[in-house]
């Protein structure tokens, strides 16, 4: 009797401190995004004075507009959200899609696998309409959306399938491996899904990134000229220098380099050389060398794989718990395998403390960005770097007065107003 009254209470503290999570992660978020929308609508009338001769009103309001449209679609997100993870577990919908596959399937192994698949499919059918929304409503009313119907549905198809032939291989191996590895499970497939991440860095570029997009080698003799220049001055070398075709899916422009050793790459969009003269095509490139020089992406790859390994081992305590599952709504099968359904709670309940962390990493990335910044200035051209940065700033409706608070939680990148200041403020 006493440890059924234990167990009763354990569930019941689970279940409050869980909605009690949720609630508050919601409310911060409303909050935020409310912050967000008055601040930017109460600088929407005039471009800032640090601005004023190089935006226009227009393209300030047309940011300012664009800002609140995704703020408010932001609000709706998260709402729907909300709803369904209250659906998938306090409610049951978790729990009876796990009584069905228990039902249907004699495997233990294909019952998880289908379970897994089954929540994966219903998740992404439920958030499809937002998806469709924020393509063809919010980034078409703005004059960002370039794809069409037809190629989104190719695109999804393409999508579905590579998450069939790698997803589903990859998720057998795991469910296998939880309940074959014994108590040190966690341990084993935090490796195997390190390997797995950094394995997709690798063939992402070659493989994967292709069958999306074409890549043609940069034609330009002179942006070719100085990008391979400004590599060999700064100590670089890539496999080659890419035209990505970003135009036929939207209007945002980018660089980035992509892959690790023998595979990396620089790709540009074809929109961000339309765009930036040759001087300031050299300053983008040189803010991401400025990222490899100070080894962010190292850096940035350790700390998720060491929280990851928190997450894991604190997956690998949970699984254990009765009142883990009971706590959530959910029945845990009984002489048979709980491990999906472990995996599948854990992975919505452990995003309601990335809402309280997440200003620490976002300040960490801001940090990046600034000596990314200062990287580029003593290879480059400051001036070049501004200018090109806010030509970007306007080109992608990136607000020049977002609210600071918000700022802190959210932003991986400085604000215009920051970033500029620096840059310039370094070139004298």
């Amino acid at each position: 009797m006493n440890d059924l009254f234990a167990g009763n209470s354990a569930s019941l503290t689970t279940t409050i401190a869980f909605a009690l999570a949720l609630t508050m992660s919601l409310m911060l978020k409303f909050w935020l995004a409310s912050r967000q929308i008055r601040h930017v609508a109460q600088n929407r009338g005039a471009v800032p004075a640090a601005f004023a001769e190089k935006i226009t009103l227009p393209a300030h309001q047309k940011a300012a507009d664009y800002t609140i449209a995704k703020a408010r679609f932001g609000l709706l997100e998260l709402a729907w959200g909300a709803a369904l993870t209250i659906v998938w577990t306090l409610l049951g919908g978790l729990s009876a899609l796990n009584q069905l596959f228990a039902g249907l399937l004699n495997n233990h192994l294909a019952q998880q696998v289908a379970l897994l698949a089954a929540f994966v499919a219903i998740g992404g059918l439920l958030d499809l309409p937002l998806t469709l929304y924020q393509t063809f409503v919010i980034e078409e009313r703005f004059g960002f959306n370039k794809t069409r119907l037809t190629l989104w549905l190719q695109d999804f198809a393409k999508s579905l399938l590579l998450s069939a032939l790698i997803g589903l291989p990859f998720i057998t191996l795991v469910i296998w491996m939880m309940g074959a590895t014994g108590a040190w499970w966690w341990l084993w497939v935090w490796g195997v899904w390190m390997g797995f991440n950094l394995l997709a860095l690798l063939i992402y570029p070659t493989w994967i990134a292709p069958l999306f997009n074409k890549f043609q080698p940069l034609q330009d003799p002179q942006v070719k000229e100085r990008v391979t220049a400004l590599m060999a001055r700064c100590g670089f070398t890539s496999k080659g220098f890419f035209v990505m075709d970003g135009s036929k899916r939207s209007a945002h422009a980018n660089a980035y380099f992509t892959g690790f050793g023998a595979s990396k790459r620089v790709v540009f969009f074809d929109t961000l050389l339309a765009q930036l003269s040759p001087p300031e095509v050299d300053a983008v490139l040189a803010h991401e060398l400025g990222h490899f020089t100070h080894r962010h992406v190292v850096k940035r790859i350790i700390a998720m794989f060491a929280l990851s390994l928190v997450g894991f081992f604190a997956l690998g305590w949970v699984s254990q718990q009765v009142w883990f599952f009971t706590g959530l709504g959910v029945v845990p099968n009984l002489g048979a395998p709980n491990d999906a359904l472990a995996l599948l709670l854990f992975m919505m309940v452990f995003p309601l403390l990335g809402t309280f962390i997440g200003p620490v990493f976002a300040k960490m990335s801001r940090k990046h960005e600034f000596e990314a910044d200062a990287y580029a200035v003593t290879q480059t051209s400051g001036p070049a770097l501004a200018s090109a940065l806010l030509k970007l700033f306007e080109d992608n409706a990136s607000t020049l007065t977002p609210d600071p608070v918000y700022v802190q939680f959210y932003y991986s990148h400085p604000p215009a107003t920051e970033r500029l200041g620096r840059i310039l403020g370094a070139t004298h």
